[in-house]
């Protein structure tokens, strides 16, 4: 028999995981957006407003309210 190439043993090696997880599912990014995800967004979006990312001299970084008066999203 042939020695199996890269490919045939990933393929062997990950038949195991299909197996138990199911094959992977490929979406697709075309096409237009439902008003449940354009609703969705718009609050992700909001969400996001109202943090800010402050970044020390050592490099880390955290994230602020920027008004902490405000507590409309939380």
């Amino acid at each position: 028999m042939a020695q199996e190439n890269f490919v045939q043993r990933f393929m062997r090696a990950t038949g195991r995981l299909r197996a138990v997880f199911g094959p992977a599912h490929r979406g697709t990014t075309v096409g237009e957006m439902t008003e449940q995800s354009k609703a969705v967004l718009a609050q992700r979006e909001a969400e996001a407003q109202q943090w800010e990312t402050i970044t020390r001299a050592d490099g880390s970084t955290y994230v602020v309210p920027k008004d902490p008066t405000d507590r409309s999203l939380r």
